[in-house]
């Protein structure tokens, strides 16, 4: 199983930080990762804090210094940008390749549900809950080229269960229309895994323009969208092969969605009452 990347294991410590080593997190986070590659005084100065606060907060993430850090994160960045070529060719032997391919691909698979539902806050995934639940306005869902099949199925449920809900289309003036309506009654959600796409971090700084709230699906190693989205849920991402799961996403949406039927209550179920009426005068199904 992957260790969390970077950017999520500063995100996760900052509950047991200092106030003034939050402001150090919040730096590094909000630039990631360039913000990283500093000198410790000119982060310190970013911050408004103090050069052994710096070093105090790099220390208490488990590293041995400010040069042991960034070292971390160099390998970090290489974790990002892995394509899955290049995941095959620095993949070892595995557990359990003696086995079938059922009992490798059984055994890894429950391993990284198991440790995203571990490790997924529960704070983040009922505000993400209550974020598209409560939303006056529009509910609009984006991903990437993998990513935006999970987004469509989560946009197609909560379709069922609350009104204005819509995949952001391709079309490039449509979604312009659709972006340029953004705002607080507003919420966009976006899909955003390594290799992190530029097209969908111009769409979150977008939304955050038009002060629109933004819920981030992405992995441990945290998509740059994280410092302008309201709530970060993330996912394991190890798989029987070279690809990056999708399972322990389409989990979380699963789980997403369950939350809103639940939050909605009686509301969802007069709407699901309704479209299986229009269904039916339709001849659909």
């Amino acid at each position: 199983m992957a260790e969390a990347g970077m950017a999520e294991s500063i995100r996760r410590g900052m509950a047991d930080c200092s106030p003034a080593e939050r402001k150090v997190a919040r730096v590094l986070l909000s630039a990631y990762p360039s913000a990283g590659f500093e000198t410790v005084a000119r982060l310190a100065e970013r911050a408004s804090v103090s050069g052994p606060t710096v070093l105090r907060f790099v220390q208490r993430l488990g590293y041995k210094g400010f040069p042991d850090f960034q070292e971390a994160l160099r390998r970090d960045l290489d974790e990002r940008s892995a394509s899955p070529l290049r995941i095959h060719q620095s993949q070892g032997p595995r557990d359990g390749d003696s086995g079938t391919l059922r009992d490798r691909a059984a055994a890894i698979s429950q391993r990284t549900l198991q440790q995203t539902f571990a490790e997924v806050s529960t704070h983040d995934l009922d505000r993400c809950v209550e974020l598209i639940s409560t939303a006056s306005g529009s509910v609009l869902v984006a991903g990437g080229r993998y990513s935006g099949l999970l987004g469509r199925v989560l946009a197609q449920h909560l379709e069922q269960l609350r009104p204005r809900v819509r995949v952001l289309p391709e079309a490039p003036s449509a979604r312009a229309a659709l972006v340029e309506d953004l705002g607080r009654r507003d919420v966009l959600v976006l899909f955003d895994f390594r290799r992190y796409e530029e097209h969908t971090q111009r769409l979150a700084k977008a939304a955050r323009a038009r002060h629109a709230s933004v819920v981030l699906f992405t992995d441990i190693w945290l998509s740059p969208i994280a410092s302008d989205a309201d709530v970060v849920l993330t996912s394991e991402t190890a798989a029987p092969s070279p690809f990056d799961a999708l399972t322990p996403i389409l989990a979380l949406v699963e789980t997403v969605v369950a939350g809103c039927f639940d939050r909605l209550g009686d509301a969802a179920v007069e709407r699901m009452s309704r479209a299986d009426r229009a269904a039916n005068d339709l001849g659909l199904y």
